[in-house]
């Protein structure tokens, strides 16, 4: 536990009443244009149709810089499908595949239907080749618990929130953002912390801005690779992600968070 970044993860401790907002696990990989069409997706829709009965059509914007270092603007059609609980969401677009969670119970549950997705990916989508994975866990505290932050997170990572810094109460904003080198070139960890005022965000796209103080814990393990899509390679290298963000989360917190949130020791 001294170095979250290598060895094997510890023991996933069931929290009864988990801070854990969101998981995301995406594949992104060159666009396929067809993707915006109804007959072309029609066969993904009916492989996990089963799970995921909920779907909708949205448009997305994007704004890019052409040539003549102008900003133009291009929409394309992505596809939202979600279960009967609304608590799971896949998106499909042109370039990426997402599966996202505000109800994540385990890893291994969570890694199964990553695995469905993946296999009607590859079935009825085939893109020949991916361009990044990446795996997403953000943890969000709330007003109650801000309180005694310091009993909950260790203090390496409260920095100026910590016990004893005069500054604490004067402070309205404060992120720290930390990129790790995972060994053996399998990636980078992305780790973001800290306090966000009522009605602010630092990321517009995956964390809402809410009505009240909060502070969070946003830790994104990725690849940018390009290689082939092979389904099994894939989910052990998910797997291996969601270990290491685990690792730093437990390094992170203190074993009065795990009880504060309901785990046994």
């Amino acid at each position: 536990m001294n170095i979250p970044l290598i060895g094997p993860a510890p023991t996933e401790i069931l929290l009864t009443n988990p801070p854990l907002v969101q998981v995301i696990a995406q594949v992104r990989f060159s666009p396929i244009f067809s993707i915006e069409e109804k007959r072309f997706i029609a066969s993904f829709q009916e492989a996990i149709r089963e799970q995921y009965p909920g779907s909708r059509e949205e448009q997305n914007h994007n704004v890019i810089l052409g040539s003549d270092k102008a900003f133009h603007t291009r929409s394309e059609i992505i596809w939202r499908f979600y279960d009967v609980s609304g608590f799971w969401h896949i998106t499909l677009a042109p370039s990426f595949l997402a599966l996202e969670t505000t109800k994540y119970t385990n890893r291994n549950n969570f890694l199964q239907r990553f695995s469905l997705v993946l296999k009607a990916l590859k079935k009825h989508i085939n893109p020949y080749f991916i361009t990044r994975l990446g795996v997403r866990y953000i943890d969000r505290i709330f007003e109650e618990k801000i309180k005694i932050l310091p009993l909950l997170i260790r203090s390496e990572v409260l920095g100026i929130l910590g016990l004893g810094t005069p500054f604490t109460e004067y402070i309205q904003h404060s992120i720290s953002e930390n990129m790790f080198m995972l060994p053996d070139n399998a990636g980078q960890l992305n780790a973001h912390w800290g306090l966000i005022p009522a009605n602010e965000t630092i990321d517009s796209k995956t964390i809402k801005a809410i009505d009240k103080l909060s502070w969070i814990l946003d830790l994104d393990a990725f690849q940018t690779k390009k290689r082939t899509l092979e389904v099994d390679v894939i989910l052990k290298q998910t797997r291996y992600f969601a270990e290491r963000i685990y690792s730093v989360f437990r390094w992170a917190v203190t074993d009065e968070f795990l009880r504060q949130y309901g785990g046994k020791l």
